[in-house]
């Protein structure tokens, strides 16, 4: 089975469902990881971009994934670009890999790439446009859906989780490529509260580990 995720910077695709890509992987998946800004750019500066490649890569090997795609677009300013230019990356890829399932972002996270991510990869797999994408999963970023406004009425709230209790071990393996994301506990993405949350959304649903989801579209 064809597996696609969708995140916007270097180390969401880990964040969001680091121990589900693992899981597809160990079960015979092709998992293939498209990463659209070059995340560098309105923290670091352009120097730091080529570093983060190779945190992605090296993190990529680690998880198993079948390939990885650089988007190059601009960080933090996704929503300056016409939409359209978005999607139509995206559905380059849907429609070369042509996953039955998708993964990507949450439409209710702080970070505005995110959510610019979110809509153009769900209008990127609209039903007459790539009938073989069955299932669109949304997933969490930590230290961005939590922070989304608050007294709003729009939160990311799970409604399956992915079992990633023998897969735990190498998402933390695999974050902790990314020296330059990674932050001291108690920061979301600290590896420890990486952990923690796992154990958390584990302990919701009788699991030593889990990452949460939202099923956006199922088709069986």
């Amino acid at each position: 089975m064809e597996v696609l995720v969708v995140a916007a910077h270097p180390d969401d695709e880990l964040l969001g469902v680091g121990g589900t890509v693992i899981k597809h992987v160990d079960a015979g998946d092709s998992v293939h990881v498209v990463i659209m800004s070059e995340g560098s750019s309105s923290r670091y500066g352009d120097h730091m971009k080529s570093e983060l490649r190779c945190a992605a890569r090296r993190a990529s090997e680690v998880m198993g994934s079948a390939s990885l795609t650089f988007g190059d677009l601009p960080d933090q300013r996704l929503d300056t670009l016409p939409i359209i230019e978005v999607t139509q990356q995206i559905q380059r890829l849907v429609q070369e890999i042509r996953p039955s399932v998708v993964y990507t972002h949450g439409a209710t996270d702080a970070n505005r790439d995110h959510t610019v991510v979110s809509e153009a990869t769900w209008t990127a797999v609209r039903p007459y446009s790539a009938p073989w994408v069955k299932r669109v999963v949304f997933f969490e970023t930590p230290s961005s859906t939590e922070w989304g406004m608050p007294l709003t009425g729009k939160a990311l709230v799970p409604n399956f989780f992915s079992d990633i209790s023998q897969q735990l071990t190498r998402k933390l393996q695999a974050m902790a490529e990314y020296e330059s994301e990674t932050r001291p506990y108690p920061h979301p993405r600290s590896l420890r509260a990486l952990e923690e949350r796992a154990r958390h959304y584990g302990s919701l649903c009788g699991l030593e580990a889990a990452e949460p989801l939202v099923l956006a579209r199922l088709v069986e």
